[in-house]
């Protein structure tokens, strides 16, 4: 068993607050949730025998913990719990956890104002590998980039098994929770987007270019990456730039939360698996210290880039080069420092040979050690 970096903070936070838990499909939401309190009552809406239950107000109230799961999908779910909470508070406490990003809290009004804390779950990444002993950097740092973080293809270990898994995993997601979302007639064309973002990862994507590829409206692709990245099967990095309207024209670049489901080079999973361990430490950070960031690339109009910056509330943090071999220090550093003088300047490398820094103030890092001890603040 592998306690989960979020346990701790969930748990405290359910003797006063509705918890909701949201995460990618299998990433151990409902395994985290049942290990939380010894008496714990588990519901899912997806179970027909559940969701008569929940109709009827009927559990053990007796139990330390009720679990909802996949609640979202009932209507007007959020006022059918502030009711519960209202009338009965947090005893037993309420978790919520739901495997699609719960956008509605954002765009019908918050009804569980004051009422709620929302936490997200990432599979396992190598800081939170770290706290088993019994696992070696190294020898998490290789997995995760063969078989993915997810809890049950990372514990068997095996390329073979992951492969399998993955496409179940898949048509879970397409098959079941996108047609829970709307009616989606074309899966065979988001199956190909997926397909065409997994050999993209780490370059701009344009919705242009991909719907000339698809035969689609451009603004038929914005819809489905905004449904993937509702279902957690990618995340968007965008370029920064002060003025944020502009930033947001700009072309993204899009990650998985499946690290192994990218196609290509080890050095574009690695890259891959950077931008998941940051994004993952980030939210981290503003779902239990309240803490709020922004995960960027930085690119000149004549291409030049610097993989990732971190910048948080009104100042950049570090500046990020994700390298797999290299040695010599990227050159682009120098195109931006001068705008981002108080940031750390960190070269990420897989296989360094040895950590060192520079009189400028460039670190050399390797890329298992520093991530197993991620510290963005």
């Amino acid at each position: 068993m592998i306690k989960r970096d979020l346990t701790d903070a969930i748990k405290k936070d359910l003797d006063s607050k509705i918890v909701v838990l949201a995460g990618p499909r299998q990433s151990g939401k409902t395994t985290l949730s049942k290990d939380l309190f010894a008496e714990a009552q588990y519901f899912n809406f997806d179970s027909a025998e559940d969701r008569a239950h929940l109709a009827k107000g009927e559990w053990n109230r007796q139990k330390q913990l009720l679990i909802f799961d996949e609640l979202h999908k009932m209507k007007r779910w959020k006022a059918w719990i502030k009711g519960i909470y209202d009338k009965e508070g947090t005893r037993p406490r309420l978790l919520v956890t739901g495997s699609a990003r719960l956008t509605q809290f954002k765009k019908t009004g918050d009804s569980l104002a004051g009422r709620h804390f929302n936490y997200r779950l990432h599979p396992f990444d190598l800081k939170e590998l770290s706290l088993k002993k019994s696992i070696e950097q190294e020898e998490a740092f290789s997995t995760l980039l063969e078989v993915g973080g997810f809890p049950e293809p990372f514990l068997r270990g095996q390329k073979s098994y992951y492969n399998r898994w993955r496409a179940s995993h898949l048509d879970l997601i397409l098959r079941q929770d996108l047609l829970d979302m709307e009616v989606v007639r074309d899966l065979k064309s988001i199956e190909i987007l997926i397909s065409l973002l997994a050999e993209r990862v780490g370059t701009a994507v344009s919705n242009a270019s991909l719907a000339t590829q698809l035969q689609k409206d451009p603004k038929t692709i914005a819809h489905w990456l905004e449904l993937l990245e509702d279902l957690f099967v990618i995340f968007r990095v965008t370029p920064f730039h002060k003025n944020m309207a502009r930033a947001i024209r700009k072309e993204p670049k899009f990650y998985f939360y499946d690290i192994a489901q990218v196609r290509g080079e080890p050095a574009v999973r690695y890259e891959n698996l950077v931008a998941a361990s940051l994004l993952k430490e980030m939210q981290r950070l503003h779902d239990v210290e309240g803490v709020r960031g922004n995960l960027h690339y930085l690119r000149t109009k004549d291409g030049r880039e610097i993989d990732f910056l971190v910048y948080f509330e009104d100042h950049p943090a570090s500046l990020i080069e994700a390298k797999w071999g290299e040695n010599d220090l990227s050159p682009n550093f120098k195109n931006f420092e001068n705008h981002f003088k108080n940031a750390n300047r960190i070269q990420l490398v897989a296989n360094l040979k040895q950590e060192r820094s520079t009189s400028e103030g460039h670190r050399f890092a390797k890329a298992s050690r520093w991530l197993s001890e991620l510290k963005l603040v």
